[in-house]
């Protein structure tokens, strides 16, 4: 058995997805430390590991679940590569106040410019479709419908936390 039996594309996307989700954390622990140290509160931290574990379910799923040696779709993973950008445009839009986790600051602007000009929860929409498109791009079709109908039960909570964390303030 040669390594090319172990990694394939479907366990180098998982490791490059789980890099940049890495990363992002370090900048969502960042804003956070700042914006409970400018007197912000956190709301739901008790499900914020139901959603970590979710996530790295998912990634986990796609290094486990998928064969090294599945096709690859290639116009998934462009379409895939193409929803980091809104993921990105997401975060930029936010800025200091993007995080994982729920923060919510008393004099913090609503967002209303970027993305949530068209949605309420952009950063959730883009979550969802990466959920379902990657598995898709190695023809985990199962993966992906029960990883997305999964992530989207724990971000339908998290959504709600959230509405109701910033009521007071729309």
């Amino acid at each position: 058995m040669g390594l090319s039996d172990l990694i394939g594309a479907p366990q180098i996307a998982a490791l490059l997805v789980l890099m940049q989700r890495g990363l992002e954390e370090l900048y969502s622990a960042r804003n956070t430390r700042h914006l409970l140290a400018e007197g912000g509160r956190e709301v739901g931290s008790v499900y914020y590991p139901v959603v970590a574990a979710t996530h790295l379910a998912w990634i986990a799923s796609l290094f486990f679940l998928v064969s090294p040696q599945a096709p690859i779709v290639w116009p998934l993973v462009g379409y895939y590569l193409a929803l980091q950008i809104v993921r990105y445009w997401v975060i930029a839009s936010l800025g200091r106040f993007w995080t994982h986790r729920i923060i919510t600051l008393a004099d913090a602007p609503i967002a209303r410019s970027g993305p949530y000009r068209y949605l309420p929860h952009p950063n959730y929409a883009v979550t969802i479709v990466e959920t379902f498109v990657l598995p898709l791009a190695f023809g985990a079709i199962a993966l992906a419908v029960i990883m997305t109908a999964l992530w989207w039960t724990v971000i339908n909570t998290k959504m709600k936390l959230e509405d109701e964390a910033l009521a007071s303030r729309r």
